[in-house]
């Protein structure tokens, strides 16, 4: 009955509707067929959203007792809703275009720059993901979603800065992320070379002309800190008004299915380490305080190197990073190889490892690049060995239990 009546089921529709009352001859057929479907999607999104909640719920000893959550379902919903198409895909001639939930919108802010593409915005998330990491200042630089660089420092410059200079060939050309508002010296130091895009809380006013000069980079705007902390405890809201359930949990498409889990997060490694007996201490020397500093920083750098992963750091900023590696030990030589290519000394960092090592040989490699400790999961069958290891190098050697995988 579309013809003959006008639904309005949102209020943001009230100035349309009354400009297609005021027309010569009342609405067309045209909008009152949108309205139409407006009014099925309303009353069917209420519907879902009731279906969805009672999922949520069984009925036992005659009440409702509420479940785990979204995670348990045995089916579920998803509402999206077109963004914009995107510059192009992971190559120029595929298509790729951004959506989102409409009930939790994304609350990406575009400042200036070329459209987006599908890389550009992975390597964004990429960026976003490791500063949220951060209280203090921080910064990373990304590339194909592997941080080539990532720093913490007195402020966002200072940070960036240690970032780009971790490894400067790398960078050129990166994506930056920050968690601390984009200002002037920032800005500038930012625009001092080619960088691709940027992704920030926030941009002072006065920061805005410096980044134009730069005209083709992607400044992009997204509260890193708030986001981070929105659903730290499963299925509920942390408290921030736009609280979106899907921030926590990553969605992939394999063989036209999808695969869900729960979004990785470093939560070993929020306090101050040491924590209590965490993490644990594996070798005879304990670290030095340096060091427990340095290995907290470097654990909450490699969780996000795609895997094999094994990175160098001191106590803000990588070294060297040996990311995406068939084996563990390959990790190692290529850091120690890049190190070698800026004529950078390891001695006296600490290493990473975002898994186990199966063998002791990567670790051999660690002691003989000059590192001083290391943290890695542990959970080999071959620990004792890998321990004895360390032992025999003199190195502090801690394990976190729990492996960072990265795909």
């Amino acid at each position: 009955n579309f013809r003959d009546v006008l639904v309005v089921v949102d209020p943001k529709r009230y100035p349309d509707v009354l400009a297609q009352l005021d027309r010569p001859g009342g609405s067309s057929i045209e909008f009152r067929f949108e309205l139409a479907r407006d009014a099925f999607k309303h009353t069917g999104s209420y519907d879902l959203a009731i279906w969805g909640n009672l999922l949520d719920h069984s009925w036992q000893e005659q009440r409702f007792v509420r479940g785990p959550g979204r995670q348990s379902r045995p089916a579920t919903t998803i509402e999206v809703q077109k963004v914009r198409d995107l510059r192009y895909g992971e190559n120029p001639h595929q298509f790729a275009s951004l959506w989102e939930d409409p009930r939790s919108p994304l609350g990406l802010t575009i400042v200036q720059g070329k459209e987006l593409s599908f890389t550009n915005l992975i390597d964004l998330d990429a960026a976003w993901r490791l500063v949220a990491e951060f209280d203090e200042p921080a910064a990373a630089v990304i590339k194909h979603t592997n941080p080539c660089g990532a720093a913490t420092g007195a402020s966002a410059a200072d940070a960036y800065v240690r970032a780009r200079d971790a490894d400067a060939l790398s960078a050129f050309g990166g994506i930056v992320g920050l968690n601390r508002p984009l200002d002037t010296e920032t800005a500038a130091a930012i625009t001092s070379t080619f960088v691709e895009a940027v992704i920030a809380p926030s941009v002072a006013d006065a920061a805005r002309p410096i980044l134009a000069t730069r005209e083709k980079m992607r400044v992009v705007l997204l509260d890193a800190p708030s986001k981070a902390a929105a659903g730290t405890q499963r299925g509920t809201p942390s408290g921030a008004d736009d609280w979106n359930p899907w921030w926590e949990m990553e969605w992939r498409s394999v063989f036209g299915g999808l695969l869900l889990q729960e979004r990785d997060r470093v939560s070993e490694a929020r306090d101050i380490w040491p924590s209590g007996d965490s993490p644990t201490v594996a070798t005879r020397r304990q670290p030095t305080a340096q060091e427990w500093q340095a290995l907290r920083f470097a654990w909450r750098i490699c969780a996000h190197v795609k895997s094999n992963a094994v990175i160098f750091t001191d106590g803000q900023r990588t070294l060297a990073m040996g990311a995406g590696q068939t084996s563990r030990v390959d990790a190692v030589n290529v850091a120690v190889m890049k190190a070698r290519t800026v004529e950078r000394s390891l001695a006296g960092s600490v290493a990473a490892s975002d898994a186990f090592f199966p063998f002791r040989d990567g670790l051999d490699a660690i002691a003989a690049a000059g590192a001083t400790a290391i943290v890695q999961p542990g959970g080999s069958v071959r620990d004792a060995e890998v321990i004895a290891a360390a032992d025999e190098h003199g190195l502090a050697m801690v394990l976190t239990g729990r492996r960072h995988f990265r795909h």
